[in-house]
C-alpha cells in the first residue's frame, strides 16, 4: 500500500489519543469487556511491508479513534521488512495462509480476544477472507477490504522502472501462469482468473488459491460458507479510477467478462450461496462502497469513518478524529 494519508492526522491522532487516555483515567468503567476495543489486524498489499509508512499510519489512526486498540500488522518474515515485501511477490499463498493462521492462533493477545476486526489492502483483502474461511481463530467480526481482487485479475500490474523484484515476478507470471512451478511460487498468479472459456476450465484445474477460496470447484467446502456467513460485516471498497487492478469491479466480487458485467447479486455463486455471501447479505452484512481515485488512494475521512463505524468495542460508538459535528 502506498499510503495517501496526509501527515496532518498523525498530530491529530496523537492529540485525540492523549485526551482520550486522560478522560478514560478519570471515568469509571461499567465493564472492561464492554469498553475494550477489539484488536485490529492489518494485511498489506503487493510490494508493501508490515511496517511500511502507510500501514503504520493506519494503525495509529485505529488507536487514536479507539484508544487501547491492539493493532497487529501481518508479516511473513518476522521483523524483516525486506523479506516481508518479497513474500508479497514470491511464495505459495496456501502455505503463507497456514503460517498466518498459526501465528494468530498462538498470539497471546489475539488468541484470547473474543473476536478481532480486520482491514486488508489490495491482495491483503482476499488473503484475510481466505483466513476467515480456512481457520478464523481468533474469529474476525468485521472485515474491510480496499481494492481487493476478490474475483481475481485478468491482467498483471505494471512495475516501476527500478523495481526489479516486481519485474522479475511479472516476467515469470507471463511466462506460464498455469504451470505448477508458477502457481506454487508467484503470488499474483494465484489470484489470476480468466472467466472466458476455455481459460476458465484451466483456471479451475490449476489455480492454487483463488478457485478454492471462492468455492468455485464442483465439490463445495461448507466450512468456507459457514465462516463467511458468521461475519457481522464484509465491507468492500472499489476504486472508481483503478488502473492497477483489472478489472476494478473484482473488488465487489463482480464478474467481468470482456464488456459484460454481472454484479455479485446476479451471479450463480451468490444465488446458490457457494460462500455464504447471500446469507450474510440477508442480515445486512455486505457493504459495497466506492472511492473516487486510483488504486489505494484512500482519503483520511474514509478511513476515519470506516473505523468509527466498524471497529472498536463490541458495544460502543467512537468519535473519529476527522468526524464532523453532524455525525
Amino acid at each position: 500500500m502506498r499510503s495517501p494519508i496526509s501527515s496532518q492526522f498523525l498530530a491529530a491522532a496523537a492529540a485525540v489519543l492523549s485526551a482520550s487516555q486522560a478522560l478514560a483515567a478519570s471515568t469509571p468503567r461499567s465493564s472492561d469487556a464492554d469498553d475494550t476495543p477489539l484488536p485490529v489486524i492489518i494485511w498489506h498489499g503487493l510490494g508493501d511491508s508490515f511496517n511500511g509508512e502507510g500501514i503504520q499510519r493506519v494503525g495509529a489512526l485505529a488507536e487514536a479513534i479507539h484508544p487501547g486498540t491492539f493493532v497487529y500488522s501481518i508479516s511473513l518474515a518476522g521483523e524483516d521488512s525486506s523479506g516481508d515485501r518479497s513474500a508479497t511477490f514470491f511464495g505459495n499463498v496456501t502455505q503463507q495462509l497456514d503460517t498466518v493462521c498459526a501465528l494468530l492462533a498462538a498470539h497471546p493477545i489475539l488468541s484470547t480476544a473474543p473476536a478481532v476486526d480486520a482491514i486488508g489492502f489490495s491482495q491483503g483483502g482476499q488473503f484475510l477472507r481466505g483466513y476467515v474461511e480456512r481457520c478464523n481463530a481468533p474469529p474476525i467480526r468485521n472485515l474491510v477490504t480496499f481494492g481487493s481482487q476478490h474475483n481475481g485479475i485478468v491482467e498483471f500490474k505494471a512495475c516501476g522502472t527500478s523495481d526489479w523484484l516486481c519485474k522479475g515476478a511479472m516476467a515469470l507470471l507471463r511466462f506460464n501462469t498455469w504451470s505448477s512451478f508458477v502457481q506454487n511460487r508467484l503470488v499474483p498468479a494465484q489470484y489470476y482468473r480468466d472467466p472466458a472459456s476455455p481459460a476458465y476450465d484451466t483456471y479451475l484445474d490449476a489455480s492454487n488459491f483463488l478457485a478454492d477460496i471462492n468455492n468455485e470447484r464442483l465439490l463445495k467446502n461448507e466450512t468456507y460458507k459457514k465462516n463467511i456467513a458468521s461475519l457481522e460485516n464484509l465491507v468492500m471498497y472499489m476504486f472508481e479510477d483503478d488502473t492497477t487492478v483489472i478489472p476494478r469491479r473484482t473488488a465487489w466480487f463482480d464478474e467481468v467478462n470482456g464488456t459484460d458485467v454481472t454484479p455479485l447479486r446476479e451471479r450463480r455463486m451468490y444465488k446458490e450461496d457457494w460462500l455464504g455471501l447471500r446469507e450474510l447479505d440477508s442480515k445486512g452484512g455486505i457493504h459495497f462502497r466506492s472511492i473516487t481515485g486510483e488504486h489505494m488512494q484512500i482519503p483520511d475521512q474514509v478511513l476515519n469513518d470506516t473505523m468509527v463505524e466498524f471497529f472498536g468495542p463490541v458495544k460502543s460508538k467512537a468519535k473519529g478524529i476527522f468526524e464532523s459535528d453532524e455525525l
